[in-house]
């Protein structure tokens, strides 16, 4: 049993990739799956997309590897947090679609549980801010609204999960309902200083706490899959979140490290070692994973629109094929014009967390063109990423100035915007050699606990450096740059 099998349960596709004992990836395969949008600012999943995507890639990834269930010492899972999923205890059927983490239908509930006050007690206990992102108010509106939940969720005959939950019961066939540390406390009713269930939050919400899981060590036994699957049980031994799993897989261990990762959004997190620091720019106290039950803490910020803004660009004004064509783009942009482009397609996240307002272009000249776009389009995700640093700095003091960002996910394979992301940060940003850091991640939980893989040190002196890239421009320019952008962002606000 020389390799691990990591599953990265995301939220428009699920992958599966085969690690060897030497943490690279071997083989993996990937499957999309239907969105459903039954309203405006709903979004869902089918439980059965979910499960059925995971075991196809599972069983795929195993077999491109030439290698079969007795080859798999340990699984471990990474998911798309915060989707909201509840299911029959006895059948395991879902009563309703997942939840999934963009849905807003629950903002009406949040505003009103704001406007009663309850803010700041939900978030001096989960670290967390009234949203609809977040899963608490997803569970309160199923039990509130599908036909006769409510009656057996306090019958002690329904369960509650996140996606990992989801995932876990069924490959262990219904034997065990748990979760980790970090998937908790993204519910809205997780006590992250206590590492306990906050039957506070969980009555404001009227929620049985019978239907919650149980907690459990990002490297922990989550239970055996059942012998069908893969031919023999395999235990399942790792679980995180997929901004933590890849805060893990980028060996981020010390205080003051800190990571961001590019995909469709952008998710950075600060690691602030054993303390909870509250914050007062509008970040997010979170767990960043936890070990030998002493959980390691972190500021999170959140960009809704990094690569989406790329997106944007090819499928929205198709002005590139592919997102690899913005870089020559960006090199030839006319460097006269200061194009800025506030992406708030829809709204704004950290520090900002405005829901309500909409994207903006501000410079715009008779001649601005496709080049000129595509740079403004790279300099806004690096812009928005400054205004994270600042915030995590401000709330915690003792961040190192000179700290290094790790950055993985797929727009930092664009060497312009890295660049730009340094220059503009007035700091280093490095490149690893694996760009899957959040299968990583949770291969590496799962394969320290089976013994398979060296401990956190160890891990660490595994972290390979692809490329850095330094400051090339003044700091005196960057500044001036940057509070451009702030202008731009305060007139956007003000519409």
């Amino acid at each position: 049993m020389t390799h691990i099998l990591a599953i990265d349960q995301g939220t428009t596709s699920s992958r599966a990739i085969v690690f060897d004992a030497a943490l690279s990836p071997v083989a993996s395969a990937q499957e999309e799956f239907a969105q459903h949008f039954p309203q405006s600012g709903w979004v869902e999943h089918d439980p059965d997309d979910l499960w059925a995507t995971t075991a196809a890639t599972c069983r795929a990834a195993i077999e491109r590897a030439g290698l079969s269930g007795k080859d798999i010492a340990a699984i471990g899972i990474t998911n798309q947090r915060e989707t909201t999923l509840v299911w029959d205890k006895t059948t395991g059927k879902p009563i309703y679609h997942a939840i999934v983490w963009q849905d807003r239908r629950t903002e009406p509930l949040c505003a009103e549980l704001r406007k009663d006050g309850h803010e700041d007690m939900v978030t001096a206990t989960t670290g967390l801010l009234l949203d609809p992102y977040f899963s608490g108010t997803k569970l309160k509106w199923l039990l509130d609204n599908v036909e006769g939940a409510r009656t057996k969720a306090q019958r002690g005959e329904l369960l509650f999960g996140t996606v990992d939950s989801f995932l876990i019961w069924k490959l262990t066939d219904g034997t065990s309902h748990v979760t980790d540390a970090t998937n908790a406390a993204r519910t809205l009713l997780y006590d992250i200083h206590k590492g306990r269930w906050s039957s506070e939050i969980c009555a404001l919400l009227d929620i049985p706490m019978s239907m919650l899981p149980e907690v459990r060590d990002c490297a922990a036994e989550f239970g055996q899959t059942r012998a069908d699957l893969f031919g023999l049980p395999i235990p399942i031994y790792g679980v995180a979140g997929d901004q933590q799993a890849a805060t893990v897989g980028q060996a981020c261990f010390s205080a003051g490290m800190l990571k961001s990762t590019y995909g469709t959004g952008c998710f950075a997190l600060l690691n602030t070692g054993s303390t909870a620091v509250a914050s007062q720019n509008r970040l997010l106290t979170t767990i960043a994973y936890q070990l030998n039950g002493k959980p390691t803490y972190a500021l999170e910020g959140s960009i809704f629109i990094a690569g989406a803004v790329v997106q944007w660009l090819r499928d929205g004004l198709q002005i590139i094929r592919n997102a690899s064509d913005t870089l020559a783009l960006a090199q030839n942009a006319d460097p006269t014009q200061e194009l800025i482009l506030v992406p708030a397609f829809t709204g704004l996240g950290a520090p900002y967390w405005n829901a309500n307002c909409r994207g903006a272009v501000y410079g715009l000249r008779r001649n601005s063109g496709p080049a000129e776009f595509a740079r403004a389009a790279l300099e806004s995700v690096g812009f928005q990423t400054r205004d994270l640093l600042e915030a995590m700095q401000a709330d915690w003091p003792q961040s190192p100035s000179d700290a290094v960002l790790r950055v993985d996910g797929g727009m930092t394979a664009n060497d312009w915007g890295m660049q730009f992301l340094s220059d503009i940060l007035q700091a280093p940003v490095d490149r690893p050699e694996i760009l899957e850091t959040t299968a990583l991640g949770a291969a590496w939980l799962a394969g320290m606990k089976a013994d398979l893989y060296p401990d956190q040190d160890g891990f660490s002196k595994t972290w390979a450096l692809e490329k850095r890239f330094e400051p090339a421009t003044d700091a005196t320019l960057a500044d001036a740059r940057y509070e451009r952008w702030k202008g731009a962002v305060a007139a956007t606000l003000s519409v």
